[in-house]
């Protein structure tokens, strides 16, 4: 219960009860488990960090290898790199001071600046993310079904960077309008639905929803184009297939990679949305004779998934041209720090021109 003294008085509750909030240290779980939820999340997103940064500086020092649609792989691993960078500010600032405001979980008011960043970095570049594996997937289906050019496809990424970018910049100016950024009671980060179930389907379930049934679609008429494309050529008789058959595996590798970790994130989120109001109820009122307490596993499953498709990005890239590219930009990098060679100076002075025989005659006859 909050005392009148504090800011939330009259304008908080949880569990249906007014002037409620989670407490910081043991909302749903213990101090410890607490404590290792944080080691978890810090060690993930730690990891996503390194791998999508690799991957970023790899596009930037060979950007002619990569075109549509393994363009759209960058800026992928780009977003989730961002999304890292949230959780590591997190991690450094404390989530007493982000996702907790002293000894409460942050309810849905305005966040201060710390907890705003750490918001627009994971909500808005996460959205942004499965917004980049849409147009990954749809880009996949024009080259592999449809077979457009890379030119071709690459006249339309303006059309690509307006949708990434402008759709998770109108969900996120929407929640802070709607004051929905609050604390998450077991990462401490500063997200949206942790505490409103509206704000949840709103806001994370709906969207994410929609982007996996549009990638599925797109990378499900792609794989049955390429399908149709590998019999035509056998009928043919040409059983050179071996180029288009790398393409469906790595394709049908691709959507497993991130399909399931974004069903399995879905499915923690409908948890969470289902059984929320026992949690909270059970925390309020502990004399009841069944308490229900949330799944730790659970928690520590989806702050796992949130990080593995950043983290598997970089395997996309990797490769005998990635380390070519690597070895020549180290090599120019050590040539520019090595010294230049130090040659000695040597000066060349003319002698002076001894007389010869003739001078010599010629000047004792003129004696």
């Amino acid at each position: 219960m909050t005392a009148e003294s504090v800011q939330y008085f009259n304008r908080v509750h949880a569990a249906n009860i007014s002037n409620c909030l989670m407490n910081c240290e043991s909302s749903y779980f213990s101090p410890e488990a607490i404590n290792f939820a944080t080691f978890w999340v810090g060690a993930w997103s730690t990891l996503c960090c390194l791998s999508t940064i690799l991957t970023v500086i790899t596009y930037i020092i060979d950007m002619g290898r990569f075109v549509y649609p393994e363009k759209s792989i960058i800026f992928l691993a780009a977003c989730y790199f961002m999304v890292s960078i949230g959780y590591i500010i997190m991690l450094l600032a404390g989530r007493e001071n982000v996702g907790c405001d002293g000894q409460f979980v942050r309810p849905n008011m305005t966040a201060p600046a710390t907890c705003t960043i750490v918001f627009l970095l994971i909500y808005f570049f996460g959205m942004a993310a499965c917004i980049w594996w849409v147009i990954l997937s749809f880009t996949w289906f024009l080259a592999a079904g449809l077979k457009w050019s890379h030119e071709a496809i690459a006249s339309y990424s303006l059309y690509f960077h307006l949708t990434a970018w402008l759709l998770p910049t109108i969900k996120s100016i929407t929640v802070l309008a709607v004051s929905g950024v609050d604390g998450d009671p077991v990462a401490g980060i500063c997200y949206v639905g942790n505490q409103n179930t509206t704000n949840l389907w709103a806001f994370i379930l709906a969207p994410l929803f929609l982007y996996l049934i549009l990638g599925l679609s797109f990378l499900s008429a792609g794989l049955i184009n390429l399908f149709r494309i590998r019999e035509a050529i056998r009928q043919q008789g040409d059983q050179k297939t071996e180029k288009l058959e790398k393409l469906i595996i790595k394709l049908g590798v691709f959507s497993v990679l991130y399909t399931i970790p974004a069903i399995i994130v879905i499915a923690c989120h409908l948890y969470e949305q289902h059984f929320k109001e026992m949690w909270d109820a059970s925390i309020a009122c502990p004399c009841g004779a069944n308490p229900v307490r949330p799944d730790y596993l659970v928690f520590m499953l989806k702050y796992f998934m949130y990080h593995i498709v950043g983290i598997t990005s970089g395997f996309w890239i990797w490769s005998g041209k990635t380390l070519t590219a690597w070895r020549s930009f180290c090599s120019r990098i050590l040539c520019r720090k090595r010294p230049r060679d130090k040659f000695t100076a040597i000066s060349y002075t003319r002698a002076a021109s001894i007389p010869t025989s003739s001078t010599k005659s010629s000047s004792l006859s003129s004696v």
